[in-house]
C-alpha cells in the first residue's frame, strides 16, 4: 500500500516517497517557550506523533524527527520584562513544562530537540550564504539588522499561494532599515533596553536571530540540505514557513520535500489562545481528566481539521476510551499492561484509512468495530477469539498512541500496582457474584444495592447474555 499525504505546497495528495529509501527525515516547529502549554499548543505534537508512529509501524521506515525549541524570541523577552524574571530562566522553566506535558500525552521523544540559542554559528553561516548570493542585506541605518530581500526571490509566496504585492508588511523589525516593508529579519541588532545576555557577536554586529532563520539553520544541521517532511500548525504556514522555505532555497538548499500542516483546537470557533487563562493547560486538565482521554480528544479528528473544544467534548472522548479499555480488560483479565506485538497483523481497513492522509477517524471506526466484535465473542463464550481481537485492538491503538494497556497510561505496571489491580478485580468479582446469587434468588433489592454501591465507587456493572461484566467509569458525584 502507498502512503498518500496532503502537501500544502502543491495543495494536493501526493504519494509519499522518501529521499533515501527506508529512511525519513522530519522537522516540526516546536513551541516558543514564553508560557505554559495548553492543549491547543500541543495539537501539532500529537498529530505528528501519529504520523511518525505510522511511518514506523505501517511502513517500516527509520524516522529521524527533529522538534526545535524557540528559546529566544520577542515574546519571551517581553514576558520576561513583564515578570521581572531572567529571559533564559523563564524560557527554560516553560521548556520543562512543555516537555512534561508532551510526556503526559504520550508524545514520543524527538530524535533531537535543538534550542535556537545553541545554533547561532549555523545561523550566521546561513546569513552569509544569503548575503553572498544577493538575497540578503545589512540594514543601512547602522542598526545591525540583516534582512531577506523578498523581491530577489521570485518564488516568494508559493507555499502560501500569495502574490508579493498582496502581502502585508513584515512586523518583525524596525521598518526604517528595510528596502521593502515585506522584507523580514534574519538577524536583529541589539536594541536599547534589551538584556545583554540576549545578544551574540556576529560579523554584522551584536544581536539575536530572527525567528524564521532559526528553523532553517537547525533543520539543515540535523537533517541535511534536503529532507522529507516539514510540519507544523496551519497558522505557521505564513509567514514563518513561507520565510523558512524562501531563505533556505535562496541559499541553494533543497529544504523540505513535503509540507504538512495541522488544524487548530478552537473554542467557540476561535483559535484557542492565552486569553482563556490556564483552564485548558495540560497540567490543569489532568486534575479532572485522564491523560489518555486528552490524547484521544486531540487524536480522533483528522489532523488537518479544526477540533472544537466544548463542554462535554472531553467526556465524549473519555467514554470512547472506556469502551476500548473495558473490552480489553474483559478479554484479557490476567493482563495488567500489554505493549503492541510488532508481529500482530494490522487490519487492512485500518491501514487503508491511515494511508489516506492519516485518516484517523476511519482507523478509529475500525478499532471500535473490533471492540464490538470482541464483546460479542465474549458474550458468546469464545474467549480465544476475544483475546485475539483484543491483541489486534492493542496493535491498532498503539499506532495512534491510544493503547489503554500501555505502560504509558497504566503507570508502568510495577509490582505494587499489579497487586492492587488484582486485589480490585478479586473484590469486584466477589461483589458481582454475590449480586448474581441475589438475582437468582429473586432478591432484587439486594442486587440493586450492590450495583448502586459499585456505581458509587466508579464501577459499572453490565448484564449481558454471557453474564455480568464490570468496567471502571467516572465515579458518581
Amino acid at each position: 500500500m502507498t502512503l498518500r499525504l496532503h502537501d500544502t505546497a502543491t495543495r494536493e495528495l501526493r504519494d509519499f516517497e522518501p529521499l533515501t529509501p527506508g529512511r525519513v527525515g522530519m522537522y516540526i516547529c516546536g513551541l516558543t517557550t514564553q508560557g505554559a502549554p495548553h492543549i491547543g499548543h500541543l495539537r501539532f505534537a500529537v498529530a505528528f506523533d501519529v504520523l511518525r508512529r505510522w511511518l514506523v509501524r505501517g511502513h517500516g521506515y527509520d524516522v529521524t524527527l527533529v522538534r526545535n525549541v524557540t528559546d529566544i524570541d520577542d515574546k519571551i523577552l517581553r514576558k520576561a520584562d513583564e515578570t521581572g524574571e531572567a529571559w533564559w530562566a523563564l524560557s527554560y522553566r516553560n521548556e520543562r513544562l512543555t516537555s512534561e506535558a508532551l510526556d503526559t500525552l504520550g508524545v514520543q521523544a524527538a530524535s533531537y530537540e535543538p534550542r535556537a540559542t545553541g545554533h547561532v554559528p549555523e545561523m550566521i553561516t546561513l546569513i552569509e550564504m544569503l548575503v553572498d548570493a544577493g538575497h540578503a542585506y545589512v540594514a543601512a541605518d547602522g542598526s545591525g539588522d540583516v534582512y531577506f530581500d523578498v523581491r530577489s526571490w521570485p518564488s516568494y509566496g508559493e507555499l502560501s499561494n500569495q502574490a508579493l504585492d498582496d502581502m502585508v508588511a513584515a512586523d518583525d523589525a524596525d521598518p526604517r532599515g528595510k528596502r521593502d516593508p515585506r522584507d523580514f529579519a534574519l538577524w536583529k541588532g541589539t536594541k536599547d533596553g534589551e538584556p545583554s545576555t540576549a545578544s551574540w557577536p556576529t560579523p554584522f554586529g551584536p544581536g539575536r536571530p530572527g525567528w524564521h532563520l532559526e528553523c532553517s539553520a537547525m533543520a539543515r544541521k540535523y537533517l541535511g540540505d534536503t529532507f522529507d517532511i516539514h510540519g507544523g500548525g496551519i497558522d505557521l504556514r505564513f509567514p514563518h514557513h513561507e520565510n523558512e522555505q524562501a531563505q533556505s532555497r535562496a541559499a541553494g538548499l533543497g529544504f523540505a520535500r513535503y509540507w504538512l500542516h495541522n488544524g487548530w483546537v478552537t473554542v467557540r470557533g476561535e483559535k484557542m489562545g492565552k486569553s482563556l487563562g490556564n483552564a485548558l493547560e495540560v497540567a490543569t486538565l489532568t486534575q479532572s481528566y485522564e491523560p489518555l482521554t486528552i490524547r484521544y480528544f486531540l487524536t480522533a479528528a483528522h489532523y488537518r481539521s479544526m477540533i472544537e473544544h466544548h463542554e462535554g467534548s472531553l467526556e465524549e472522548a473519555g467514554a470512547a476510551v472506556e469502551r476500548i479499555e473495558g473490552f480489553l480488560r474483559r478479554a484479557l483479565p490476567d493482563v495488567t499492561t500489554l505493549e503492541a506485538d510488532p508481529a500482530t497483523e494490522i487490519p487492512a481497513e485500518f491501514a487503508e484509512s491511515m494511508d489516506d492522509d492519516l485518516g484517523v477517524a476511519g482507523a478509529l471506526a475500525v478499532v471500535h468495530d473490533h471492540v464490538r466484535q470482541g464483546n460479542i465473542a465474549l458474550d458468546e463464550g469464545d474467549r480465544d477469539e476475544a483475546a485475539a481481537i483484543a491483541r489486534t485492538v492493542v496493535a491498532m491503538t498503539d499506532v495512534l498512541g491510544l493503547n489503554p494497556l500501555s505502560a504509558q497510561w497504566s503507570g508502568g505496571g510495577s509490582g505494587s500496582e499489579a497487586e492492587l489491580t488484582d486485589a480490585l478485580d478479586a473484590l469486584v468479582q466477589l461483589q458481582v457474584e454475590t449480586r448474581q446469587q441475589a438475582r437468582a434468588a429473586r432478591d432484587f433489592e439486594t442486587a440493586d444495592k450492590i450495583r448502586d454501591a459499585l456505581a458509587a465507587a466508579g464501577i459499572t456493572v453490565e448484564d449481558t447474555a454471557g453474564g455480568a461484566r464490570w468496567t471502571l467509569s467516572k465515579k458518581e458525584s
